[in-house]
């Protein structure tokens, strides 16, 4: 991937390629445990940068820990131009249970646990995950969770601050407080309800970061989707990721995969031109799930 402005946007303090990856499911069935193979998932991360990806998204309750050992394995010492990304706001119960952990006690250790599983002195991008309705925002005062980061990054800990499953008026709230440099939220070809929030993210020069770009759990099904990328020679997935990167120019991508042929697809998708045509076909995707 060449770096020009076209395929960059800035994320924290240096511009990174739009495409990157997600370290989540280097983890085991249902992001817990050890991989199945971890010698693969220690590939994957290397050929994902030899490749050209300089911006990788991960957390240490992925795992837990587990995701960030294998990136501190496989990579470390981090080349000067990657920025690694890691959210704050859970902890894994020994049932492999998601709890919250949004107190700044919480946010502290899970800035120090980044930190030392990485082998970091310093982490580029911190969000903090604000658990709302699971996987959609809610709102609601996040002053403490926030002002608690900006603490962390004064002490020269954390570079920069992110938001995860936020609403607009968090965000304003947050920009009170600190710069936000990023934003994380549910958003994909058929889940639409982000729209207005993304261009006005990318009229201040904020990157937005959606997570589940091809549908998470449940992947994006649709048959305009399938028979389009037939008609242009591509998988469904690649003109999934093709159609975010053409949605707006502030969109940096994180598709996870544990899979050196799936890390390779997805990484085309970043020199896949879908034309006008193909485009409106797939707007109307979301148009007709009614969240547009």
């Amino acid at each position: 991937m060449s770096k020009s402005t076209i395929n960059t946007f800035p994320l924290g303090h240096r511009p990174v390629h739009r495409l990157g990856y997600g370290a989540m499911q280097l983890a085991g069935p249902g992001v817990f445990g050890p991989p199945k193979d971890h010698d693969a998932a220690v590939a994957v991360l290397r050929e994902a940068v030899e490749s050209g990806v300089d911006h990788i998204d991960t957390s240490d309750f992925y795992g837990p820990h587990i995701t960030n050992q294998i990136i501190r394995e496989a990579l470390h010492p981090y080349r000067d131009d990657l920025v690694i990304v890691t959210k704050l706001g859970a902890v894994r119960g020994e049932d492999a249970s998601w709890l919250p952990a949004m107190e700044p006690e919480d946010l502290r250790r899970g800035v120090h646990d980044n930190l030392r599983n990485l082998g970091l002195d310093v982490l580029d991008v911190v969000n903090v995950r604000i658990m709302g309705n699971i996987h959609a925002p809610a709102e609601g005062s996040i002053e403490k969770q926030v002002t608690a980061l900006a603490g962390l990054q004064r002490e020269g800990l954390v570079r920069h601050i992110g938001l995860s499953n936020v609403t607009a008026a968090q965000i304003a709230e947050a920009q009170g407080i600190v710069e936000i440099v990023c934003v994380q939220n549910h958003y994909n070809l058929v889940h639409r309800e982000d729209d207005t929030l993304i261009d006005d993210l990318a009229s201040q020069g904020i990157a937005y970061v959606p997570f589940f770009p091809l549908g998470g759990f449940t992947p994006i099904q649709s048959s305009v989707l399938s028979t389009v990328a037939q008609t242009i020679g591509a998988t469904p997935m690649q003109v999934a990721l093709a159609w975010l990167l053409h949605r707006a120019p502030n969109i940096l991508l994180i598709p996870g995969t544990s899979s050196l042929t799936h890390l390779r697809e997805n990484l085309q998708a970043a020199d896949l031109t879908l034309p006008d045509a193909v485009l409106a076909e797939l707007d109307a995707i979301g148009e007709a799930h009614g969240e547009h």
